[in-house]
């Protein structure tokens, strides 16, 4: 195993079949989740596996069972469904332990291995330490369970069911969708069948983008990363809204009536609302990362409610929200968390929460987020050979100082490395657009010189 931290901010991820995606990798990981959650003496001891549409899923998915049967652990494999999907049902069908494979937003060539613990919720960092000093070790060989131990794999093919009522069950069951139209990308992943069939079952009329999955055409122009595709729809059908998801359909970017495009902070401010005004968003604050625009954090205030911020990466937000008892999180990517429905972000449960609050109000979308003003956002990524501790590089330092002094207040800057990638992070925000870029790229240049590129 490289000596580079396997586990990035969530799970697993690269290119289909090169280090650390490999098919041997992912039988490793197989024998190493098993061999955590595997509890002595329960007469019940399975993990399930999910995926979502792209080609090498089939790779992973039989590598990792072998892996998990090799130590004496039954799979229960249920094909494509959403991150969120498998979260609900790794609790819902109490097994000791969740599998997705997902690379998320990215493109098919990637792919991804994700966990959850018997309760839905993510991995924490410590379990996650402990899967990767087990496949380092070599140990694994010699813990296999002996012959008449072998787990068994089964496949269950109507699944998708439970989470299809599941979702329905977060909608009010006093509000129909009757009458709405609704513009939907499932991004050829993995809701491309749980997602129209939700929507149509509580009664809208669905307009399907991005619902003939190939194994190569996930994400690729469809999806949240092209909410655009939605929006030309929206108007040529004249539809009361358009929602886009991603490839394994954790997170959502919504389009109102006119064709407007809605991010995760948005959307977190409009579901803030709604929260506040029924009562039940609990611990006055709202969770999300340092990403998030200073738009919400005024929106929030506006609301009498804070907002506390984490590093980037929904697991984190998730984390800040049970430790302190909020109920509403998420990221501007449009990961949205509601943890008294989910354990993770969910797409669709955003979705549908936006959907009640419109027939709550009987408002438009357009009319619902006019009170929302967003500051100019620049972003700049800076390919690095080294990831250099920012904080050991004093004139960089010096030099986001004087930005930030330059700002007065009304903007913030953040740099950082990726989580997954060889990459810096330049944001500057303010509500100057043209000053805000050249303060970027001023920043841009001044940390290629201190990282000597």
């Amino acid at each position: 195993m490289s000596e580079r931290r396997l586990f990035g901010t969530d799970g697993v991820r690269g290119t289909a079949n090169v280090h650390p995606m490999t098919a041997e990798m992912a039988l490793s990981l197989g024998q190493a989740i098993a061999r955590v959650f595997r509890a002595d003496g329960a007469r019940n001891r399975r993990i399930i596996i999910g995926k979502d549409t792209r080609l090498s899923g089939y790779l992973f998915e039989d590598a990792l069972a072998a892996g998990i049967c090799s130590m004496g652990v039954d799979v229960i494999q249920v094909g494509p469904m959403p991150t969120p999907g498998m979260a609900f049902l790794t609790a819902d069908m109490r097994c000791q332990a969740g599998v997705m494979i997902s690379a998320s937003h990215n493109p098919y060539h990637d792919n991804g291995i994700k966990f959850f613990s018997s309760d839905g919720y993510k991995l924490p960092d410590a379990i996650e330490r402990n899967i990767e000093a087990l496949i380092a070790s070599g140990e694994l060989s010699g813990l296999r369970a002996p012959p008449d131990e072998i787990g068994r794999a089964h496949r269950i093919e109507d699944v998708a069911g439970r989470y299809v009522v599941f979702l329905k069950k977060t909608f009010p069951i006093d509000l129909s969708l009757d009458d709405v139209r609704v513009v939907l990308d499932c991004a050829n992943g993995a809701s491309y069948k749980v997602g129209p069939t939700v929507l149509e079952e509580l009664g809208a009329e669905v307009f399907c983008l991005g619902v003939s999955p190939n194994g190569r055409n996930i994400n690729e122009g469809c999806g949240s990363l092209h909410p655009e595709k939605v929006a030309e729809k929206v108007k040529e059908v004249r539809a009361d809204l358009g929602i886009a998801l991603d490839g394994d359909a954790d997170r959502v970017v919504m389009v109102d009536e006119k064709g407007t495009i809605l991010d995760g902070d948005q959307l977190l401010a409009l579901c803030a609302r709604d929260m506040v005004e029924r009562g039940v968003l609990r611990g006055g604050q709202v969770v999300a990362t340092v990403m998030s625009n200073l738009g919400l954090e005024e929106a929030l205030e506006e609301l009498g409610v804070g907002l506390l911020r984490t590093q980037v990466g929904d697991r984190y937000v998730v984390d800040a929200m049970r430790e302190g008892g909020f109920n509403l999180g998420g990221e501007q990517s449009g990961h949205v968390i509601f943890l008294d429905h989910n354990t993770s972000g969910d797409g669709l449960i955003t979705a549908l929460q936006v959907l009640a609050y419109m027939q709550r109000k009987q408002s438009t979308l357009s009319e619902l987020m006019t009170d929302f003003v967003r500051y100019p956002q620049v972003l700049l990524n800076i390919r690095v050979a080294k990831k250099k501790p920012i904080e050991d590089l004093p004139e960089f330092l010096q030099s986001v100082e004087k930005v930030e002094s330059a700002l007065g207040g009304h903007g913030r800057v953040l740099v950082r490395y990726s989580g997954t990638e060889p990459l810096a992070r330049i944001m500057v925000e303010g509500d100057d657009e043209k000053k805000i870029g050249e303060y970027a790229q001023d920043l841009a240049d001044e940390l290629r010189r201190a990282l000597g590129g």
